[in-house]
């Protein structure tokens, strides 16, 4: 489930700045793209919850120290590329 919200989240953040590069608005798609960012951590925390469950000491010792890595940067560029737009109209009103 991770996966879809992750491809939803990419999805939108790459449809929130094609809208803002064409001078449409662009904070629907900026919510959605935030939205799904976080679903997608939901749901990966989720699946990890359930290996604890499960004691799938395997997977989590395999999957969690690489995908604790990759969410903080991921989240990192998903944010910055969500506000860039807020971020220029700001800058171009002053």
């Amino acid at each position: 489930m991770w996966l879809i919200f992750g491809l939803l989240a990419i999805t939108a953040t790459f449809i929130n700045l094609y809208m803002f590069g064409t001078g449409k608005d662009y904070k629907l798609a900026m919510a959605m793209g935030l939205s799904f960012t976080a679903l997608t951590l939901v749901a990966d925390y989720s699946m990890v919850s359930n290996w604890v469950k499960a004691e799938d000491w395997a997977a989590l010792s395999d999957v969690v120290p690489t995908m604790e890595k990759a969410f903080w940067i991921l989240t990192s560029i998903a944010i910055l590329l969500n506000i860039t737009p807020t971020l220029l109209e700001l800058k171009n009103r002053k």
